[in-house]
């Protein structure tokens, strides 16, 4: 134990004074307010959050691009550039081995973490699968079934506790269960048991939300050096990182050990199908963990958002349930996926909340060779690149005056969905790289959604509605006091599907 304090106190001095000198020499070098800003956070004296302090630096821009010189990081909310990035300029604009080093430990090689040949291959096999009916289907069934046997009757216990009074329950905390209870039985055919509220949450969840929050506060960090250091000496937040990372690998091997001996080549679930077509357990590990990444956190991130924005905004939930009372029928549940494309208010609600709130805010690519993006902002080689959709659906000349409202009905003609150019609303990675599991995603929130609202009014018990949530670090946006609210059943109800 004497031996580790000793190294964890010399490791200490050693950031200290890598830190000290690095930034001074940057500041002084830089020399701009921007900077000097970030790495004092006096940005936060006006801000709650980092992404409005970087909203609002990218509004007063007359190029809607900014940088950040202590990071090496340029940051843009130009659509222009978001087009040239992730289409025309594809190849230039690689994810980069800075990017595949900081989350390397938790996503390995996954399709989320490397380009070129191994990015091509894990997109193509995924693609096939994620395209099949019979994969859509599967996860509609998964979904359905969670709501109607676990979401459902779990805030039906909170509505009708405490002489029907009702008691205060986090919903976020609700939809990370329920998503990541979702996206277990579809990538690995496993029932982790999360929304049992009774049941402690399983050692996979919790070690998988803290290497997310782990691996993303490396990139906060003003240099690499800082964390690659502790990681050397296995001190502080690179122990627990390790640890975290541990044990992911030791569960997700057991899952896979199972299906072997169980046998994988009839069953549904997402990791029996790559394993038809992968034997090595380290790919196949990197390639599950990653839709992992996405299909859980995500999805618990835009479920949260909506529905904090559907509790300060009555009339658009009481909008969402008229229409589904008038496509499926007073009563009547969601009977397949293909219904879902009849709900246009709903669809654009779903649209209009991760305009506001996406749940990734930021994104990153690193520049492979010098370059000037269309709004003639140069970029040397080496550069962090990085596009803000938060910052983005926040700034008038994108979106007109009324930005900061709430208003599904701008992605509403005639009363009809229609989409926007992608480039200008980049919540799903717009280009070679988008989102392979959008309509799947779409379909989960739309599912929870409609069959929430419709049984339920929630309302959250903040005291200041009207302001923007405080977000916690991490890889996708989390309310750092998460969402608590108040459910009451109401009193028509639509029969279960």
């Amino acid at each position: 134990m004497e031996l580790e304090q000793v190294l964890q106190f010399l490791c200490f001095l050693v950031l200290f004074f890598i830190s000290f000198f690095m930034l001074r020499s940057k500041l002084w070098y830089c020399n701009c307010e921007i900077c000097h800003a970030y790495v004092t956070s006096c940005w936060s004296l006006k801000f709650d959050n980092l992404c409005d302090w970087y909203a609002h630096l990218l509004r007063d821009s007359p190029t809607k691009t900014i940088h950040i010189h202590v990071l090496r990081n340029t940051i843009t909310a130009n659509p222009e550039n978001v087009e040239y990035m992730l289409k025309t300029r594809f190849e230039n604009y690689p994810k980069g081995k800075p990017f595949s080093a900081i989350l390397g430990d938790f996503l390995g090689q996954g399709i989320f973490n490397v380009d070129g040949h191994s990015w091509r291959f894990q997109r193509k096999m995924a693609s096939l699968e994620l395209d099949r009916h019979s994969v859509r289907s599967f996860a509609f069934e998964i979904v359905s079934h969670e709501i109607e046997h676990r979401l459902i009757p779990l805030l039906s216990s909170f509505s009708s506790s405490h002489d029907g009074g009702g008691s205060v329950l986090d919903l976020q905390d609700v939809f990370k269960r329920f998503s990541f209870d979702s996206i277990c039985k579809f990538s690995f055919g496993l029932d982790p048991m999360c929304l049992e509220l009774s049941l402690p949450l399983s050692k996979f969840a919790v070690a998988f939300d803290m290497a997310s929050q782990l691996s993303a506060k490396r990139a906060m960090t003003a240099s690499p050096l800082i964390w690659k250091i502790k990681r050397i000496f296995n001190l502080g937040s690179e122990k627990q990182l390790k640890e975290s990372i541990n044990m992911i690998d030791l569960l997700a091997k057991e899952v896979i050990a199972r299906k072997r001996e169980t046998g994988f080549s009839t069953q549904k679930d997402l990791l029996s199908r790559f394993m038809r077509s992968v034997e090595d357990e380290t790919y196949l590990r990197d390639i599950v963990i990653s839709f992992l990444l996405a299909g859980r956190d995500t999805v618990a991130s835009a479920l949260t958002s909506f529905f904090w924005l559907m509790g300060t905004h009555p009339a658009a939930a009481s909008a969402v349930r008229v229409e589904a009372d008038r496509v499926l029928g007073p009563n009547q549940g969601l009977k397949n996926f293909e219904q879902m494309h009849e709900l246009h208010y709903l669809q654009a609600a779903i649209y209009e909340s991760m305009r506001l709130f996406p749940p990734i805010q930021f994104d990153s690519k690193f520049c492979a060779q010098d370059d000037v993006l269309p709004d003639g902002t140069s970029v040397r080689k080496g550069t962090r690149v990085t596009y803000h959709p938060y910052a983005m659906g926040r700034i008038q000349d994108i979106w007109g005056s009324d930005c900061m409202e709430f208003k599904p009905e701008r992605w509403l003609k005639d009363s009809v969905f229609f989409t926007e150019d992608p480039f200008k609303y980049p919540v799903f990675q717009p280009g070679l790289r988008v989102c392979l599991g959008k309509e799947m995603a779409l379909m989960e929130m739309k599912t929870v959604a409609l069959s929430l609202l419709r049984r339920f009014s929630i309302h959250p018990v903040t005291h200041e509605l009207s302001r923007v949530p405080r977000f916690s670090p991490g890889l996708t946006a989390t309310f750092s006091d998460g969402l608590p609210v108040l459910v009451r059943e109401r009193k028509t109800q639509p029969s279960c599907s």
